[in-house]
């Protein structure tokens, strides 16, 4: 998963692909927990491209798109965004999957 380096990347990722972001932080103990099932998650569907974003390096990132809570997710696809999966609470690899399998449908 590529981690966002700038804004403008962010935003040209946004307005140019179907992109899912991962909001998340190292000092995120819930966002630790879904670490080793993304890759799989990734593998799974191929339709998105993933990117992390650090909350705390792109915190207006953050406050511009309503990201309060990580780990959060966020699909863009046409410049639009498709949903969003986003709470503090811890996620599940049920709760992802069910997630990108609906922002999924939605894009087709």
């Amino acid at each position: 998963m590529e981690h966002i380096q700038s804004e403008q990347q962010f935003n040209e990722i946004k307005a140019n692909e179907t992109a899912v972001f991962l909001f998340s932080a190292d000092w995120c103990p819930d966002c630790r927990v879904i670490e080793p099932i993304l890759p799989r998650i990734e593998v799974d569907f191929p339709t998105f491209t993933f990117y992390y974003v650090d909350r705390d390096k792109f915190i207006d990132v953050c406050a511009a798109h309503d990201i309060f809570g990580i780990p959060s997710f966020l699909v863009y696809a046409n410049g639009k965004e498709v949903d969003r999966f986003v709470s503090k609470d811890r996620k599940t690899e049920e709760e992802i999957v069910a997630f990108l399998t609906k922002a999924e449908a939605a894009i087709d």
